[in-house]
């Protein structure tokens, strides 16, 4: 028999060790935040000649620099109306869909839930060949429709839509997971009460989804938001461009402003980081209900 004290004193340095360990990790990953921050308020002599993660004298200063030359406040607008509207529509279209396949029988269900997985493997740059001679055949690329405003509609539709499509796979993916174990009484009870199928996806089971919803919001609005390279294939007009085409005009191919850039990436990373903070409560729970199968 194992002794007791042997027993407690293996679990305290055990403990103590897999504390040190996320530690460690905890630092590798807030060292590169805290290295940006820091760097945004030097000047460009002083980012690699200062090596303290906060200057005595800092140059609040950049911010605004970054903003004004950068063109920050419209590439800011952009990227949040499109992150905004791709979410939203990630959320209601994979919750509707998921919950149909889940709960409702429709014919040959699993096969259209297979095909969404099979699009998984394929990620919009294995795609853009094919994209951009879609979106030029329907027109959302370049459109001539006599009005400005309606087409600059048209081009972010464009630039949009595909960055949908692109979050449906994974989000029906863990939505019907996620409602496949939900238990059937609570809709039951929900119908004995007068709510339609509807009523009962909207009041039962889409507010119970919420920590896989957290997930699926996290996951698109970091990649909706990183953006960059289908945004200058497809959107032909700089004003319609989202944040990171902001962080490119500090990149020269000679001359880098490397204090401005890192305020520029600053002031991109901070909607994100709030976001986060606000879901990270469901983070965890929504990746074990909604990624792993029961």
């Amino acid at each position: 028999m194992e002794n007791p004290i042997y027993y407690r004193i293996k679990k305290i340095f055990s403990s103590i060790f897999l504390q040190m360990f996320l530690v460690g990790v905890a630092a590798t990953c807030i060292f590169p935040l805290l290295w940006m921050f820091g760097s945004s308020l030097k000047t460009q002599s002083t980012v690699f000649s200062d090596m303290s993660l906060f200057p005595r004298h800092p140059h609040w200063e950049n911010y605004l620099t970054a903003w004004t030359q950068g063109d920050f406040g419209n590439y800011f607008f952009n990227s949040v109306l499109y992150t905004v509207v791709t979410v939203v529509c990630i959320v209601l279209f994979t919750s509707m869909a998921a919950y149909g396949i889940s709960r409702l029988r429709i014919p040959g269900k699993n096969i259209v839930f297979y095909i969404f997985l099979a699009a998984m493997m394929i990620p919009i740059p294995g795609s853009f060949v094919a994209l951009y001679a879609m979106l030029i055949e329907l027109g959302f690329i370049n459109p001539h429709t006599g009005s400005g405003l309606l087409d600059n509609i048209i081009k972010r539709l464009g630039y949009i839509l595909p960055q949908i499509t692109q979050g449906l796979s994974l989000g029906i993916f863990m939505l019907k997971t996620f409602f496949d174990k939900l238990p059937k009484d609570l809709e039951d009870s929900a119908r004995v009460d007068g709510c339609g199928k509807f009523g009962v996806y909207w009041h039962i089971a889409l507010p119970l989804a919420k920590p896989a919803i957290a997930v699926i919001v996290i996951v698109n609005v970091l990649y909706v938001w990183n953006e960059y390279l289908f945004a200058m294939l497809i959107l032909t007009d700089k004003s319609l461009m989202p944040i990171m085409r902001g962080l490119m005009v500090f990149q020269g191919a000679h001359v880098t402003q490397y204090s401005i850039l890192m305020a520029g990436t600053t002031i991109a990373a901070i909607p994100i980081i709030i976001i986060y903070l606000f879901l990270q409560k469901h983070i965890v729970a929504g990746i074990t209900a909604g990624a792993v199968k029961g």
